[in-house]
């Protein structure tokens, strides 16, 4: 079988750290069906370039391209890979989400194979074993709501929704681990050119179009950001500030509200901590210390975004990690 029915797409910028894990991941790959891999580079100036180019000819198919920093944008650049995609579905991964297993192209795609009124699909994602017990117990429980592991759950809208908690749960959307029918995309429901939260937007409007959203759990990646605590208040400023400019409206968050998460993050997450069974007791010993000051970071960040006025681009500026980045 020649003709390719699925593109995986990857976004690097400055990936080093997990490509040849992903990449050794995906060559791995058992499927009845042809697929491509796109990679769009942002610049890098590490050595992703030189691992990509090391994959390239190891795949069938592989497509290598390079832009600036300035024509990026997380919306812009996924509904480029839409644009340039020879397959019918477009997958979404980015550079450190990593396939946990041999089958995870198969389940991605598979929703949209069976239902025809399925336009986009989440896969699961996983939290690395070492990850920070913050960033580990948030990526649990926020999979966990959407279904059993052992099936797929599908998402659409009716008067069921009858709260915006509700509306949010039902149209959210990760593209870490996604998938996509191609026609949807370069239709009507394109991924809109946002610099952040470009796949909150991308799963509200599939909704609000009349599409159907699936959760496919056994489509699983492992994934975590890995995030320096003094960069770690920024990182939750842009993501909010993001989510903010695509619509979505946020209550204040109060400093009692604050003290409350200090006080969860020593009790339920050391509790969490402790528990957990990956974790050495060394590392047990560091994250004790070290999490809630990371919890104490991210509501930090949370409060400024929300406060902030989003016409005030200097003020967003100075406290942006990605602004930071681009000097």
């Amino acid at each position: 079988m020649s003709e390719i029915k699925a593109t995986v797409f990857i976004p690097t910028y400055y990936g080093e750290d997990n490509l040849d894990e992903l990449f050794e991941s995906l060559i791995k790959q058992k499927t009845n069906f042809e697929y491509e891999i796109l990679v769009i580079d942002t610049s890098s100036k590490d050595r992703t370039p030189e691992i990509i180019k090391a994959w390239l000819p190891k795949f069938k198919h592989f497509r290598y391209e390079t832009i600036a920093k300035p024509d990026f944008s997380h919306g812009r650049v996924r509904q480029q890979a839409a644009q340039m995609a020879q397959g019918e579905y477009v997958v979404y991964l980015t550079q450190d989400a990593t396939p946990a297993h041999d089958r995870w192209l198969y389940e991605i795609i598979q929703p949209m194979e069976r239902f025809p009124m399925v336009a986009g699909v989440m896969g699961k994602q996983d939290p690395r074993p070492n990850a920070l017990p913050l960033l580990k117990e948030e990526i649990i429980r926020t999979f966990k709501q959407f279904g059993p592991d052992f099936g797929t759950t599908l998402f659409y809208e009716d008067d069921f929704i009858d709260s915006q908690q509700i509306f949010d749960l039902v149209t959210f959307y990760s593209d870490v681990n996604s998938a996509a029918r191609k026609s949807v995309l370069l239709g009507d429901v394109p991924y809109q050119d946002v610099p952040y939260a470009e796949d909150q937007k991308f799963g509200e409007d599939l909704v609000k179009h009349g599409y159907v959203k699936a959760y496919a759990p056994r489509a699983n990646v492992w994934h975590t950001n890995e995030i320096k605590l003094r960069d770690y208040k920024k990182r939750m400023f842009d993501e909010i500030v993001g989510v903010r400019r695509v619509g979505k409206t946020m209550d204040p968050i109060s400093m009692p509200f604050v003290i409350k998460q200090m006080v969860r993050a020593y009790t339920l997450g050391s509790k969490f901590i402790l528990q957990d069974h990956q974790y050495s007791w060394k590392r047990k010993l560091y994250w004790l210390v070290v999490n809630p000051l990371f919890v104490a970071e991210k509501w930090k960040g949370v409060r400024a975004a929300i406060a902030v006025d989003l016409n005030d681009q200097a003020t967003i500026d100075a406290n942006s990690l990605e602004k930071q980045q681009e000097k």
